[in-house]
């Protein structure tokens, strides 16, 4: 199994919506909302690219936004974490 860890940027929620297109994906096992972070569990996965969107939505108002983070790891063998950080579309 592959854990998808999603730390939204700071003010910003995963919006309803989002939530639902990404469990109506064979490859999405589960999803949970802990801490305002998303963890989006796959049953595995392969060769083939994959794509993820997460649709979010700011509640309150911050300045001067840090980037976030994503972390894709092997739930059996958290180890082999992988890291990436991105900032907001469309600022």
């Amino acid at each position: 199994m592959v854990i998808i860890e999603v730390s939204p940027l700071s003010g910003f929620v995963m919006t309803s919506r989002s939530r639902m297109l990404l469990e109506n994906r064979t490859i999405v096992k589960k999803i949970e909302v802990k801490a305002n972070v998303v963890y989006i569990y796959l049953e595995k996965l392969n060769d083939e690219s994959q794509t993820f969107i997460l649709q979010l939505e700011q509640v309150i108002q911050v300045k001067n936004l840090k980037p976030a983070s994503i972390k894709i790891y092997d739930y059996y063998q958290p180890g082999g974490l992988q890291i990436s950080s991105y900032s907001g579309v469309g600022e």
